[in-house]
């Protein structure tokens, strides 16, 4: 066992560490395509499930078991939507809805966007479908955490008129903080009583 590197040891992991330095500074390599080349399904069942758990392992920082998948996409698969490109799984959104305190709420789990395709409104198109179908299916409103360091999300819930409503600490296992970010959907329209028709 050694205790202390060689010089030769000591210059190589230098050089790895100053090649790492390197792509950390490199420009984000993005994905060349039309809007029209997105395609957007909803959930289709098993053959599906992994791709999804991919899109999440890599990419968030919270750790979810297959349970937690199956959880969400066998009881509201209608609200899970998949992007690809080309025939790649590139995004990814999971919700589910359900009473609380008296209120039909939806709830957006996760969401992901592989990093070369972010920027393009697949995320925005995502969610919008999700909310549209919760919306549809009388949510009255629509809840999720985010990290607070998260600028990018912030910023594109903020954009489809989510609220800070309240600030979670060390909500993640990380030990960052949450946003619990709300969307109020507007009251259904009062019908008017028509008129008496007796004489």
């Amino acid at each position: 066992m050694l205790l202390f590197s060689s010089s030769s040891s000591r210059k190589e992991t230098q050089r790895t560490r100053a090649r790492e330095r390197e792509m950390e500074a490199m420009p984000e390599e993005k994905a060349e395509f039309e809007e029209a080349e997105i395609k957007y399904v909803s959930y289709g069942g098993e053959h599906h499930l992994p791709l999804i758990m991919n899109l999440v392992d890599q990419e968030l920082s919270e750790p979810y078991s297959i349970f937690t998948y199956r959880y969400f996409v066998y009881l509201w698969p209608q609200l899970s939507f998949l992007a690809f490109h080309k025939g790649k799984c590139v995004g990814t959104v999971v919700c589910k809805m359900g009473e609380h305190r008296n209120t039909f709420r939806g709830y957006i789990a996760m969401l992901v966007v592989i990093k070369p395709y972010r920027g393009r409104g697949i995320a925005t198109e995502l969610v919008t479908r999700s909310i549209r179908m919760m919306m549809e299916s009388g949510c009255e409103e629509v809840t999720l955490e985010a990290e607070v360091t998260n600028k990018g999300a912030l910023a594109l819930y903020g954009r489809l008129g989510f609220i800070r409503a309240k600030r979670l600490f060390h909500y993640y296992l990380n030990g960052v903080d949450a946003f619990r970010l709300k969307l109020l959907f507007p009251p259904p329209p009062r019908q008017e009583l028509s008129p008496s028709l007796d004489t």
